[in-house]
């Protein structure tokens, strides 16, 4: 019987009622994880706990509504994680949204709301989870960032900001870890488009078939095909893992080879 690869792992991962979030803590349960699921959207959270809980066995995962632009819910979170697992070793900020607009189209409502999401809700995880994670090393924080936060679009400078921003929060909360001689390790994943419900909004505003929008897409990237949901979760799976442990600071780039060109 092979060893599962997060055997012992308790995660805390955001965003996780569906998309990525969903896959991601599917793919850490099936490895020997247990799950703390989490999500604004409650009742997501509760059906992607369910569906863990249904396919590993009862206790694997658990469900908290979770605003991650709060520093009173992130505390909450982390008492839940202490509760329902007795510690936290994986955190995964993957909860994140879209910014719309250009540099004169996008308002300062939309642009402080992608900030709130993107930039503040993983700042928060980092900050409330560290107790906890020093308690339970070896340990991970993995940021799901975006290839948009390494590579600038002339049409979405919100989006763009937000996420180099999580790319940069990383690499300083890697380095504060290592510093202190802790085994707490920093990462973060840059997809590029990947087929999840971002992508059916994506295609309801232009007006096309999704089938042509993601052939559209599908065309920009190197390796011919958009992303799936498991592409990412493979990658969040190894830096969550101790396979990676002498991997800090750095950018897991899972975008098809198009940051290559």
């Amino acid at each position: 019987m092979r060893t599962r690869r997060a055997a012992g792992k308790k995660a805390l991962v955001t965003g996780g009622a569906q998309g990525l979030g969903a896959a991601i803590a599917e793919r850490l349960a099936a490895e020997g994880a247990q799950v703390l699921v989490t999500d604004i959207n409650g009742q997501g959270a509760e059906e992607s706990a369910a569906a863990i809980n249904g396919r590993h066995g009862a206790g694997t995962a658990f469900a908290l509504q979770h605003d991650v632009t709060s520093e009173a819910a992130w505390q909450a979170a982390v008492a839940e994680a202490q509760a329902r697992m007795g510690g936290l070793s994986v955190l995964v900020n993957n909860a994140g949204i879209g910014v719309r607009g250009d540099i004169e189209s996008c308002t300062l409502e939309e642009w402080r709301r992608g900030f709130a999401v993107n930039s503040d809700g993983p700042f928060l995880g980092c900050k409330y989870a560290m107790p906890l994670l020093k308690e339970s090393q070896p340990a991970a924080i993995v940021n799901i960032s975006s290839i948009a936060g390494l590579i600038a679009s002339h049409t979405m400078p919100g989006y763009n900001a937000s996420k180099a921003a999580v790319w940069m929060l990383t690499k300083s909360v890697a380095l504060y870890a290592a510093k202190r001689g802790w085994d707490i390790r920093c990462n973060s994943v840059h997809p590029t488009f990947i087929d999840t419900p971002i992508l059916d909004g994506m295609a309801a505003n232009t007006g096309y078939d999704k089938a042509v929008v993601m052939d559209k897409l599908a065309r920009q990237i190197p390796l011919g095909r958009v992303g799936e949901p498991a592409d990412i979760a493979a990658a969040v799976l190894y830096l969550a893992s101790d396979e990676s442990r002498f991997v800090t600071g750095t950018e897991l780039r899972v975008d098809g080879g198009i940051s290559a060109m």
